[in-house]
């Protein structure tokens, strides 16, 4: 097959944008993602949008990426509309690389965009509820808090406060790891803290101030384990990335030398496995196909950016991702393997949890991460010599793990 590039990548600063609309974060990320590639929008032969709440929390639920891309001066190319839950922003890249695969274009780009931030907080949490099915809403939610039974959870804990309900779920994963893996809220610590360290040196993260583990330690408790500073903010912004086929970075004279390879783009979706059956994790299956189409395995990466809602998402997907064994992800953590200049860098962005997780955004704004430090980029916050890299972006939930998975694999070719 041939080989696939993304050639401009662009993004928002992440954060709480009340003022502006979806089409105007859009059209910042799209512009900036243009100038990266110095093309024009005429150049741009399809595009597909991913959004998530707009319907829902404006009534755009119809046409929004017609809407938001024909507002900044697209005209009559197709515009197709993508929805997975956190998925969202890689689902739409993967569809825009199946296009330049399916020979129905040469350049096309991909692009999400969302806001969080509205004045009705009631309404906005109980949006995520949306994100399993909801016809069995409180059997999801019983079958899942049971995983974290046998823990004992401490009295400041044993509180009601105005989370998501998927932060209990969170909750739950990290007490059956500490039951049966040795887990402890001090390697979440780690993992939290490391990341805002990381994010301190990227401007477009929500969050860039440093915190050290203690202090992540004594945040306002969220539910146990998890604590403020370890979990992902709500969140706007948009990211955008434009793909072309080969043939059209000679053709249209694309900087071969800022192109990044597409080694591997998978996704998967939920399986019908019992919890404890962790080799058979949708992520998992998706990374070692991933690893398969790309002849490459966790130990030729150079970093990583995951999907990390709390800290606890980061120690899963290390497991998942073959960068240690199942369990290992706290004691990988505590090792320092995931710090920038360590072994395997995960989240040299900071992560959803400091640089923002606007949905339909987070898998396009891991993606423009992963340019950044492929072309040598990223600043501060570079990871020295990097020449490949994996995404892994989840959506939504079905039985016991993601509805939708996303592995994605890059190069520097």
């Amino acid at each position: 097959m041939e080989n696939l590039y993304i050639v401009g990548a662009g993004m928002t600063k992440f954060g709480r944008h009340a003022a502006r609309s979806i089409k105007s974060l859009t059209a910042e990320a799209v512009q900036a993602a243009c100038d990266d590639a110095r093309i024009g929008l005429e150049k741009i032969q399809a595009a597909y949008f991913g959004n998530v709440t707009q319907g829902y929390f404006e009534n755009q639920v119809c046409i929004p990426g017609q809407i938001a891309l024909l507002s900044m001066g697209f005209s009559g190319i197709p515009i197709y509309n993508v929805e997975s839950a956190c998925a969202t922003g890689s689902m739409a890249l993967h569809l825009a690389l199946k296009h330049l695969r399916a020979g129905d274009g040469e350049i096309v780009l991909a692009v999400g965009a969302e806001k969080l931030n509205y004045p009705d907080r009631a309404k906005t949490l109980a949006f995520f509820d949306s994100g399993w099915d909801v016809s069995t809403a409180e059997e999801n939610y019983a079958r899942l808090c049971k995983l974290g039974e046998g823990v004992e959870v401490p009295a400041e804990f044993r509180r009601d406060a105005p989370y998501s309900r998927f932060m209990e779920v969170y909750g739950a994963w990290c007490r059956y790891y500490m039951k049966h893996f040795s887990l402890t809220e001090r390697q979440l610590a780690i993992v939290a803290a490391k990341n805002h360290e990381h994010s301190q040196h990227n401007p477009y993260a929500q969050y860039c101030k440093p915190y050290t583990v203690d202090e992540v330690l004594a945040s306002a408790p969220v539910v146990y384990p998890l604590r403020t500073l370890m979990c992902a903010p709500t969140t706007d912004g948009a990211a955008a990335a434009i793909v072309c086929t080969e043939k059209a970075l000679t053709t249209y004279g694309f900087d071969k030398h800022r192109a990044i390879r597409v080694r591997a783009s998978v996704i998967r979706s939920a399986s019908h496995r019992e919890y404890e059956d962790m080799a058979s994790h949708a992520c998992r299956l998706a990374a070692m196909e991933a690893y398969e189409v790309a002849g490459l395995g966790p130990d030729d990466m150079d970093l990583a950016e995951v999907h990390d809602a709390s800290a606890m998402g980061e120690i899963v997907q290390a497991d998942n991702l073959g960068f240690c064994n199942i369990g290992d992800g706290g004691l990988l953590a505590e090792s320092g393997a995931t710090r920038i200049g360590g072994r395997i860098p995960i989240n040299p962005s900071g992560g959803l949890e400091c640089r923002g997780h606007p949905i339909g955004a987070t898998g396009l704004g891991q993606v423009f991460e992963l340019v950044t430090q492929l072309r040598g980029e990223a600043g501060k916050r570079q990871v020295e010599g990097a020449r490949v890299a994996i995404q892994e972006n989840g959506g939504g939930l079905f039985g016991v793990e993601e509805g939708s998975a996303h592995i994605g694999i890059l190069s520097r070719d």
